[in-house]
């Protein structure tokens, strides 16, 4: 089958190619501006990504379109499509009828975290030598690419996948994830956020319990019981065994970011413990939760804590990106105050008295609106500064944040902005970019400027040490 993917360039469409390439499709794409990681992914898989959306495009004649849900009414080439009365599918519905349906789904639900524990979840199935098949939201260190439909195995029954809540494509308003039919299901966490398609908090809750509806009798929900919001979503109806964790009287993880160390309890009894490079409770509430879904696929809780100890994590995931005369620069794809408070903390214990300098790119359609605005002085207090690139914001950047005082600079030009943060920065700094897309490649512009100024420290210096040798002379 020729499939041609339109929005091809996305996390998920890209990964949807990869796994339709591997399953032996033809696969070709558009797109606008596809930047890495998953342009270079799809150069790997030899996928032709054509630029823009030229109506002209139906001229490959694909078996079918397949349209990411970035794609809207107005669209030259969705336009022909529809004229013509052309094969289409959104992506979800293509990937669930080809590829899901012969596997045991095991989908990693919830407002964040969903990557990095659905990164776990696959790692530990494969050192557990089952060779999962996956797709995930980011590029999980171990695995080196975000989509694989098996390993060596290619009998695996299982399949990883971060089951996203945003809708499913212009056609279907439904969130993606209903079309995964999954056996085993974690809920992390549930709270609003995707202002541009949800009105409240209720609207996504609706969503959430028609997914919970979709699981069979035999299989298995592993939810957070500290969340309240989950909890009201499975009181609405549920016909599927759950195991809740984040109960004090129950499963939970505990440990300490200062020695690595993790350890899983069941109320007062500890089942094991390990050692892993993450940090912060939001990870250990992510541990906690997979080791009881690998546990419904037949992954011991000791084998799984072993696993972990091997665990890389997910790029863009507090990802340090180089480091210029002690200055460290990280990348974190945080975007919602939730997540940027959580990924600050979890620095924070891991740099102690260390000055943060938190860079802000107020991206995603919720940040754009500005419906959590509020809550962002709050979700920054880690931080000693906070810069904020404040282009094409429809509200003000300077008026959100000002209860955080001096402690706050605002740009709208990145030039700018990465000459502040050069100059400002120290020795011992800690620079943590956060921001869901690709930031204008801040990250190496910002390495750059740095290593810039520390040559030229290093030429005034060796410049006085030759006049100071020239008077000793």
């Amino acid at each position: 089958m020729h499939i041609h993917i339109l929005g091809i360039g996305g996390t998920f469409m890209a990964g949807l190619a990869q796994l339709a390439r591997a399953a032996g499709h033809h696969v070709t794409g558009c797109d606008s501006g596809v930047y890495p990681p998953m342009s270079t992914q799809l150069e790997a898989a030899e996928i032709e990504v054509i630029e823009g959306y030229d109506s002209a495009q139906t001229a490959f004649e694909p078996d079918c379109y397949v349209v990411g849900n970035a794609i809207t009414r107005g669209n030259a080439l969705l336009e022909e499509i529809l004229d013509r009365g052309l094969p289409y599918l959104s992506g979800p519905q293509w990937l669930a009828e080809n590829i899901l349906k012969e596997h045991w789904v095991m989908a990693v639900a919830g407002t964040h975290g969903k990557t990095t524990a659905s990164a776990m979840l696959a790692w530990i199935l494969e050192d557990a030598g089952l060779s999962p098949g996956f797709l995930v939201g980011g590029v999980p260190v171990n695995f080196g690419v975000s989509a694989r439909l098996s390993g060596s195995n290619t009998d695996t029954p299982f399949f990883v996948i971060e089951a996203d809540e945003y809708d499913t494509a212009f056609c279907d308003k439904r969130s993606k994830f209903i079309h995964y039919r999954p056996r085993t299901l974690v809920l992390n966490n549930l709270e609003f956020d995707h202002a541009d398609i949800f009105s409240d908090l209720a609207a996504i809750e609706t969503q959430f319990h028609h997914f919970v509806r979709t699981l069979p009798r035999h299989g298995l929900i592993v939810s957070n019981a500290a969340d309240g919001n989950l909890e009201r979503v499975l009181a609405r109806g549920c016909w599927t065994p759950v195991k809740r964790f984040n109960d004090t009287a129950g499963w939970r993880a505990e440990g300490n970011d200062v020695d690595g160390s993790l350890q899983l309890l069941h109320g007062d009894e500890l089942l094991g413990s390990t050692n892993w490079g993450l940090t912060g409770t939001h990870n250990r509430s992510n541990a906690v939760a997979v080791l009881l879904a690998a546990r419904h696929a037949g992954v011991s809780i000791a084998r799984s804590l072993a696993a972990l100890s091997r665990f890389k994590n997910v790029k863009r995931r507090l990802e340090l990106r180089g480091a210029v005369g002690d200055v460290h620069v990280y990348d974190d794809f945080a975007h919602h105050p939730t997540a940027i408070a959580t990924t600050l903390a979890g620095l924070r214990s891991k740099v102690g008295s260390n000055r943060i300098l938190a860079v802000l790119e107020p991206r995603s359609n919720t940040m754009k609106l500005g419906v959590m605005k509020a809550s962002l002085p709050a979700s920054l207090g880690d931080a000693d500064l906070v810069f904020c690139y404040a282009a094409n914001l429809g509200w003000s950047a300077a008026e959100a944040l000002a209860p955080l005082g001096e402690r706050v600079i605002i740009e709208d030009d990145l030039g700018r902005l990465v000459a502040r943060i050069a100059s400002t920065a120290c020795a011992g700094d800690q620079v943590l970019v956060m921001s869901n897309g690709d930031f204008g490649g801040i990250h190496e512009k910002l390495l750059a400027a740095l290593a810039a100024d520390v040559s030229a420290q290093e030429m005034v210096s060796q410049q006085g040490r030759e006049e100071q040798r020239q008077i000793d002379d």
